[in-house]
């Protein structure tokens, strides 16, 4: 088939070299020019794994091409995808300004378009992108009163990508799910999915509200088991029981399953927090209101300040003048994403307080100078050498190179053999047999010494 995918951010990258990967002839458009003249050397912008595998092998067998000209990435198309970005508002609300500016260019590109081709083509328009229930309506109606001499069909889409995972849950998606009132264009997206499913994972078609809410309703129900897991392991510091034992009991009951019950410094990205956020207000557009959405927002934020309190109570109050060694920016492992990353809460939080901070990331470390270059850290090469001199390490993504830490290389390294773990990367009686003070979620806390050791302000 022939398909344009407009917008190559992190969905839509992964899309175009996704679709193109089955024989598929696919455009990538964006008004980037730096971005797409990157992606025309070859080079991917963003880091995925796989991805530039994928970029590579469909770029050299002329299935995938990129462009800065709307018109020449339309002219052939059958499916045109819209992968654009949709922020949250100031109320959580979805921005759509960039979808519906990206309607108006097709609308324009298209009706220009449809004087070379007689007939004109017949289009399928398909939301890729996260967006409020109600929007493949809107924009069926759009493009009916914009170009009505066209033969335009809108279809929802949503994408169920995880960041790091992307590139394996395309081309083997757990499911696929359209939505259509149209049983023809259900039908051609349904044959275009199909080398994809060959396993036999289901593909659902449904109407444009049902597909639109299901995104919103899966990414809440696992940001929801997260919140949960976190507020657990508050209870579990208190009354002495480990969150990963109690994880392991719950998870093994077939009824709820062994994903995403792990506690931490509280989840990030551009999914969760910006879905979550636009599902309750949705829901407050509609006069209801979503209890187990709203608790679910505010743990999270409230997950990120437990954290920190388990830094300032350590310190009675006082970091300032103090080093710390920071693992991980990135709001999850393999990506470079650092959205609403943990992070980005923690690392402010540090300065503000005038501790001096030394951040490795192994891909992320370029986006944190870009997002915030007024910042003053230091930035290291490797693991163990932003541990040097440090009072502390501060672990806040769950890199895989972090799991088996050299205790004895770290004790080296740090000033105070100090670890303050947001993702219960260790087992404390490891920490306590090194010799280590180690502080993580829903665990019994360990002191290598006693409370009153040197090294433990007064």
């Amino acid at each position: 088939m022939q398909i344009a995918v407009i917008g190559v951010g992190y969905v839509g990258l992964v899309t175009a070299a996704g679709l193109a990967e089955s024989g598929n002839e696919v455009v990538g458009y964006d008004i980037a020019t730096e971005k797409i003249q990157k992606l025309r050397r070859g080079e991917s912008p963003i880091y995925e794994p796989g991805l530039d595998r994928l970029l590579a092998r469909n770029t050299r067998e002329n299935r995938l091409r990129f462009t800065t000209d709307l018109r020449e990435a339309l002219q052939d198309a059958e499916l045109i995808f819209l992968a654009l970005p949709t922020p949250p508002g100031a109320q959580g609300a979805a921005d759509l300004s960039y979808l519906f500016q990206a309607a108006e260019a097709i609308a324009d590109a298209l009706s220009s378009t449809s004087n070379n081709h007689s007939p004109a083509l017949s289009r399928i328009i398909i939301t890729k992108s996260t967006v409020p229930v109600g929007t493949a309506r809107k924009l069926q109606t759009f493009f009916q009163e914009r170009v009505p001499h066209l033969s335009i069909h809108v279809a929802s889409n949503p994408e169920f990508l995880r960041e790091g995972y992307a590139v394996e849950d395309f081309l083997k998606p757990d499911r696929v799910v359209i939505g259509t009132p149209e049983p023809t264009v259900g039908e051609k997206l349904r044959t275009l999915y199909l080398p994809y499913t060959r396993q036999g994972n289901p593909i659902y078609l449904m109407d444009w509200e049902s597909a639109e809410l299901t995104k919103y309703a899966a990414n809440a129900f696992l940001a929801m088991r997260i919140s949960f897991m976190n507020e657990l392991a508050r209870l579990c510091e208190k009354v002495g029981a480990n969150i990963d034992q109690v994880r392991l009991g719950m998870g093994a009951d077939s009824r709820i399953g062994r994903r995403y019950l792990f506690a931490g410094v509280g989840y990030g990205g551009s999914c969760f927090p910006k879905d979550t956020l636009a599902l309750a207000h949705i829901a407050h557009e509609h006069a209801l209101s979503l209890r187990l959405v709203e608790a679910t927002i505010a743990i999270n934020q409230e997950q990120r300040s437990f954290f920190i309190d388990k830094i300032w109570q350590y310190y009675r109050g006082n970091v300032r003048g103090r080093t710390f060694a920071v693992w991980g920016i990135a709001f999850k492992p393999d990506t470079d994403d650092i959205r609403d990353a943990p992070s980005l809460t923690v690392l402010p939080w540090l300065l503000e307080h005038q501790a001096q901070v030394r951040v490795y990331d192994p891909a992320a470390l370029d986006n944190l100078k870009t997002m915030h270059p007024e910042w003053r850290l230091d930035h290291a090469n490797s693991a163990y050498e932003a541990l040097h001199n440090a009072d502390a390490l501060i672990i806040l993504t769950e890199w895989s190179e972090f799991r088996q830490i050299d205790w004895q290389r770290a004790r080296t390294n740090l000033k105070e053999p100090v670890i303050f773990d947001g993702r219960n990367l260790y087992e404390p009686i490891e920490a306590e047999k090194a010799g280590f003070d180690y502080l993580s979620i829903g665990r019994r806390s360990v002191y290598a010494y006693s409370s009153s050791s040197s090294r433990i302000p007064s």
